[in-house]
């Protein structure tokens, strides 16, 4: 993998980090993989909640505003995951589109 790979997590000012390493096993890759998966898992969770709470008729206005606010977060994180994950995604391509076009030559 050559390029950056977006992390799951932000700088403390609230800045992108990204990783460079051809290592998709490295200890930092692997860490990056099981936070992406929490936070996917926590979307899911979150979002069953979300399906429940607005069943309920009388679902409080203070409990609707922080359940908006965890979907948000959780759409975040589900935002960032894709966007790393297709930046990859797009870098595997055009790496076998390169050694298609020498294995051509």
């Amino acid at each position: 993998m050559n390029g950056l790979r977006l992390l799951p997590w932000s700088s403390p000012e609230g800045k992108p980090c990204y990783l460079a390493t051809d290592d998709s096993n490295s200890r930092l890759s692997r860490k990056a993989d099981e936070i992406e998966a929490l936070q996917l898992a926590m979307g899911a969770q979150l979002l069953a909640h979300a399906v429940a709470l607005l069943d309920e008729d009388k679902a409080a206005i203070g409990e609707l505003r922080f359940l908006a606010r965890r979907l948000g977060e959780a759409l975040t994180d589900a935002l960032r995951v894709a966007e790393s994950r297709g930046g990859r995604l797009l870098v595997r391509g055009e790496q076998g589109a390169d050694e298609r076009n020498r294995a051509d030559q």
